[in-house]
Order: C-alpha cells, then sequence, then structure tokens
C-alpha cells in the first residue's frame, strides 16, 4: 500500500516572511518561485487583476495535486496571493492615480515544480474552466533581499497609515526604500470581515551599510 504523503506547511516554514506583527521589523528575503501574472490598473476598476487571481489559483491548486500525485508524492498547502505593486516614476506608488499602478500578482511555488509541469497546469486549468488571464501567466523566480514589513489590520483602503508608518521606520533605521511595494495577503477577502483582514506590508530596503561600502 503506498504510504499517504505527509503534508509541508510552508507557512510556517518561512515564518518570519510570512507572519508579521503590528511593530515594524527587518527581515532578509531570499529568492524563491512563484507563479505570476502581470498587470496595470485599479484592482476595482478592471477586470485584469481579478481575472490574474483565478488564473493564479486555477493553476496552484492544479499543480498542488499534481505534485501530489507525482513520484515522491510531496503534499502541500497553496501559499496566499501576493501583489507587487509600483509606478513608473519616483513617487510613492499610493500616491498615484490607480489607473497608473503596475502590478505583479503571483504565489509561491514548491522548488519541485518545474517549467514543464506549469505548462501541464495551465493546460489542465483551462480544461476545467474558462480563466482569461493563463496565457499571462510565467513561473518566475523573485528576490527581494533586506526588507521591512509589518501587519496591516483592516480594510485594503485604510493601509495608507500603516505604509507611512513602515517607512518612517525605515527611515528611523537609516535605510532607504529600494524596490517594489509588496502585499501578502493572509486573508481571504470573501469569508473575512474587511476590518479583521490580515495583510503583510514589506518594503525592500537599501540597508545603510551597503550605501556606504
Amino acid at each position: 500500500m503506498r504510504a499517504t504523503p505527509s503534508k509541508i506547511e510552508y507557512k510556517p516554514e518561512l515564518d518570519g516572511l510570512y507572519r508579521a506583527r503590528n511593530e515594524p521589523a527587518i527581515v532578509d528575503v531570499p529568492e524563491m518561485p512563484f507563479l505570476m501574472i502581470d498587470g496595470r490598473g485599479s484592482p476595482t476598476d478592471s477586470a485584469d487583476y481579478m481575472e490574474a487571481i483565478g488564473a493564479l489559483y486555477g493553476v496552484a491548486y492544479t499543480l498542488k495535486f499534481m505534485v501530489k500525485r507525482s513520484p515522491g508524492g510531496l503534499d502541500y498547502t497553496v501559499m496566499p496571493l501576493e501583489t507587487l505593486w509600483w509606478i513608473e516614476d519616483e513617487r510613492p506608488f499610493y500616491s498615484a492615480d490607480p489607473a497608473d499602478w503596475r502590478w505583479t500578482a503571483m504565489i509561491m511555488q514548491p522548488d519541485r515544480v518545474a517549467e514543464a509541469m506549469v505548462r501541464d497546469g495551465v493546460t489542465a486549468a483551462g480544461d476545467k474552466r474558462e480563466l482569461p488571464a493563463l496565457p499571462k501567466l510565467r513561473l518566475d523566480r523573485y528576490y527581494e533581499g533586506p526588507s521591512a514589513q509589518v501587519l496591516h489590520i483592516g480594510p485594503y483602503e485604510e493601509e495608507r497609515a500603516t505604509i507611512e508608518r513602515l517607512m518612517a521606520f525605515i527611515a528611523a533605521v537609516g535605510d532607504m526604500p529600494a524596490g517594489k511595494h509588496h502585499e501578502i495577503y493572509l486573508s481571504d477577502p470573501n469569508r473575512t470581515a474587511p476590518e479583521r483582514l490580515r495583510t503583510i506590508i514589506r518594503q525592500p530596503i537599501e540597508p545603510r551599510g551597503m550605501r556606504e561600502t
């Protein structure tokens, strides 16, 4: 009889990266593989962002069961949705018109997931239901490095004060923002009241020591 594979919970394994507190802290984020879809514009005024989420989760769950059935039988919990946000000038993205926002929506993957498996997963997910963003999906690696992060509890529309508090922390420790604003959505907005939504706000930084070398 084939043994039932044990399930890997990546969030506890990557505890400092997928758990944050109300007080800002510095973390070092290694390179990791992600399913990714790029887009632009407001997440609420365009169908593109919701279509991207649908495609990412459709493929992520398809890959989960493909990996579970593969030799070695690895089972794991699908990771939360994350999004990188930015604009094409020097302003903070949150001060710009949402129509000008650029984004990359993404879900972290086990190292066992390879390009060929993703191609098969895209085909299988598309056979189950219509997912318009599937042609935009890719598997890529993303390195963030030294970053500051903090937990935001509440509606997405009220994140600005938390973001500004994180920026003040970065300035107070003598570092500088460097890279794209990053959000990790720990709660399902379809099942969680807005005031209880939990989101990790992360900002890559250029540590003071790196600027002095």
